[in-house]
């Protein structure tokens, strides 16, 4: 580690430490990319943390959507005709794979595959 990025470091805010542990952990696993990273109208994978799960109607339809966040940037999850899915919670690591679109101004995933990851201390 450098002075410049020990100081750096240092007078970092928590925000920014919290995205940099993120980031670090997201690219542990193999084959992911960073959200910021993922183009549009084409298949991809990430992994990040949940930090939002809420059950909303989408166009009558009941849907469980939730953000994932991995440092670099947050993915909408969406899964369609869901009202609950075991173990998809804030807090929680996951790893998806899906078709990356453009929802509401936002990078989403509609009903991607997902694969749950240990809980911190697990």
């Amino acid at each position: 580690m450098t002075l410049r990025s020990a100081v750096a470091h240092v007078f970092a805010s928590a925000e920014t430490v919290a995205a940099d542990e993120e980031r670090a952990e997201a690219a542990k696993e193999v084959g992911c990319s960073a959200v910021a990273g993922l183009t549009m109208r084409e298949r991809g994978k990430a992994a990040g943390v949940l930090r939002s799960v809420v059950l909303r109607p989408r166009q009558g339809v009941s849907s469980v959507e939730a953000e994932l966040y991995d440092g670099s940037g947050a993915l909408d999850l969406v899964w369609l005709g869901r009202r609950t899915i075991a173990g998809i919670e804030p807090g929680r690591r996951i790893t998806v794979e899906g078709m990356v679109c453009v929802a509401d101004g936002r990078r989403t995933m509609f009903n991607p595959r997902y694969e749950l990851r240990p809980k911190a201390g697990e």
